[in-house]
């Protein structure tokens, strides 16, 4: 045990007197958090959406039939009292619930105004704000053809609600995207250069005839990147919390667990692009096309899944990146609890294990 402490300095030593890669992995952090303030447009397809429909006459009927006609909606199911609706948001599945009050076309007769309400998932400030625009030109296109087709003059308001994120702050969505990056970049991009540095240098063989384990050589190589890769989390937790006020509303020891889950599934990616990667060079370009990209891309963090085309959003359920954002968000925007992203963090123990596994074969086959 004391050689392995030992070694586990020497790593620590080796990292700190690095300034460039000291300057990569505290710096960038802070950059990203602080440069990613820009709101970012997209159009939208296919969003599920719930309906609650207090009043259920023939005029509640032709909207729900002309919002599931628009290719934006899918309508996924429909509620029966007002409080399902936010377990129906913890659990993640949809982004925006219609409620059509009671008596809607008695109130279009009579009073010459009915409201729906459009309550949103703002966890995706953009992506709220557009569902909440879409909705309201649905309706509006409803209300040009109620005129055209009846002298009377109607009016349907649609009132809009933000959950989790009533001003739109698009930093709300950027933080748990920027950590994710991060956390996959120092986990697994600088894990895998840390061991083929080694095998440039050819000092991997003088470790590995040394007194310590094969396992304990691997394990003392990654481990300070899963230190700095904790403090590099809570840094930007705490920028997001106090400068961009960013609330925390679930459990900090959930966020903690699911945090450092992530961090031990993207160090096992770390080293299994390092079992298949003889330099640094391959091994950064392995990094950056096989796990930057996609996480940035397929993982939600930018582009809507649901927008994607079907292939992409299939490809993305291999992305640990996508599960981990789902996680980040519910826990500190939502404040649920493990019962509602249990299956999001099975999918990520599930991946956890995989690679893992695949690694310790792997290496154990070099080291043979």
């Amino acid at each position: 045990m004391k050689r392995f402490i030992g070694f586990v300095k020497k790593e620590f030593y080796h990292i700190f007197r690095d300034k460039r890669s000291l300057f990569i992995l505290f710096g960038m952090p802070i950059a990203q958090i602080l440069l990613f303030g820009f709101a970012i447009t997209n159009e939208i397809n296919n969003v599920d959406i719930a309906i609650l429909d207090q009043s259920n006459d023939i005029e509640t009927q032709k909207i729900i039939y002309k919002i599931k006609a628009s290719p934006y909606f899918n309508v996924e199911n429909q509620i029966e009292k007002e409080s399902d609706i936010e377990s129906e948001f913890k659990k993640g599945k949809i982004k925006a619930v219609l409620i059509f009050e009671p008596n809607f076309s008695k109130n279009l007769e009579t009073k010459k105004v009915a409201v729906v309400q459009a309550i949103t998932d703002a966890t995706e400030p953009n992506v709220a704000n557009t569902i909440a625009n879409y909705t309201s030109a649905i309706i509006q296109n409803y209300q040009s053809q109620k005129k055209q087709s009846n002298s009377n003059s109607v009016k349907v308001e649609v009132q809009s609600r933000m959950f989790y994120n009533p001003e739109l702050k698009s930093v709300f969505n950027f933080v748990p995207g920027v950590m994710t990056v991060i956390l996959m970049l120092v986990s697994a991009m600088m894990t895998s250069i840390s061991i083929t540095r080694e095998k440039e240098l050819g000092t991997m063989e003088i470790l590995l005839v040394s007194p310590l384990k094969p396992f304990q050589v691997i394990i003392g190589k990654v481990f300070p990147y899963i230190f700095l890769s904790i403090i590099n989390a809570i840094v930007i937790l705490t920028l997001g919390y106090f400068v961009f006020k960013m609330p925390i509303n679930g459990s900090i020891f959930l966020l903690a667990f699911e945090s450092i889950l992530f961090i031990i599934s993207a160090l096992s990616l770390g080293i299994l692009i390092s079992t298949v990667s003889n330099s640094q060079q391959t091994a950064m370009m392995l990094s950056l096309m096989g796990l930057m990209l996609p996480v940035i891309i397929l993982s939600g963090f930018i582009f809507p899944i649901n927008s994607m085309p079907l292939p992409m959003q299939v490809i993305s359920n291999i992305i640990p990146a996508k599960w981990f954002i789902i996680i980040v968000k519910a826990i500190m925007l939502k404040g649920v609890g493990i019962q509602y992203i249990w299956k999001e963090t099975l999918i990520l123990i599930g991946m956890t294990v995989f690679f893992i596994t695949l690694s310790i074969k792997k290496y154990k086959i070099r080291l043979e």
